[in-house]
């Protein structure tokens, strides 16, 4: 078996259960059991592919067919061009959360020297607040998650990338000592009910879907920054757009001011 028939095979495999990136995924799951990069196989699709490693990748794809996010089979993903460990304790971080980095970067000017205090709650693997502040190391960042597993994660992951950051278990905002400057909340929005790919069933429930149509944990969220901001401050959430109207709505309630924003993130 040489690497491009093995990638072949597994990429027609793949196609076949009707998932979406086939090849990327096969590519992915031969490269991680070999341990070369992926654009290393396009140059060896011609050597053998080593027996053990055969039967591990296999073994992957059955994994993969079974709709198991391929983050979680090999353990990591890049957000924002840097590797963050994930688990199925934590959320896979995708593409469109770093539009929530973008416009925390507009924000806070690279050159601005003030000290601000941010807070990612809900934080996960830790991608956005650990982002935020290799990106902007001024900020005075914290991490907070309900979930001590996620926790974990989330600080093996500042330390692998060298992130002087505060990690802290907390619901929301209730055990966090400071006054938000800046709050970063890629929070549970998915209405249960909504159409959505089969490998979600696979991440953590609690960290996707929330009720009151996916809306019950952001509004909760609302409802502690109005006591807990000052004028000025700046939150900036992850949402589906077709929610964006009752959480501008509801934000207004809590004296929070929306800020034209993008696509899946709202600005306050």
């Amino acid at each position: 078996m040489t690497i491009g028939l093995w990638l072949k095979q597994a990429t027609d495999e793949l196609a076949d259960a009707m998932l979406t990136s086939p090849r990327l995924d096969a590519e992915l799951l031969l490269a991680h059991t070999i341990g070369h990069p992926r654009t290393w196989l396009h140059a060896h699709t011609n050597d053998p592919l080593d027996a053990r490693h055969e039967e591990i990748a296999n073994a992957r794809i059955d994994l993969r067919l079974d709709h198991v996010p391929v983050a979680y089979i090999i353990g990591h993903r890049y957000f924002y061009g840097r590797r963050f460990a994930v688990t199925t304790h934590t959320l896979i971080p995708r593409p469109e959360s770093e539009q929530i980095i973008e416009l925390l970067l507009e924000a806070v000017p690279e050159q601005s020297q003030e000290m601000l205090r941010l807070v990612d709650i809900g934080t996960g693997s830790g991608c956005l607040g650990i982002t935020a502040k290799l990106e902007r190391p001024q900020l005075d960042v914290s991490l907070c998650d309900s979930s001590k597993a996620a926790l974990t994660t989330a600080e093996k992951n500042a330390r692998a990338l060298g992130a002087q950051v505060h990690c802290m278990e907390s619901n929301l905002l209730r055990d966090y000592p400071f006054t938000p400057d800046i709050v970063l909340a890629n929070l549970p929005y998915v209405d249960e009910t909504w159409e959505r790919s089969p490998d979600t069933a696979h991440e953590p429930a609690e960290a996707l879907f929330a009720g009151d149509s996916g809306l019950s944990v952001i509004k909760k969220c609302f409802d502690e920054l109005a006591h807990r901001m000052e004028y000025g401050g700046v939150a900036i959430f992850e949402a589906d757009p077709r929610q964006w109207d009752a959480i501008t709505a509801y934000a207004a309630t809590c004296g929070l001011t929306p800020v034209p924003t993008r696509e899946f993130t709202l600005s306050f």
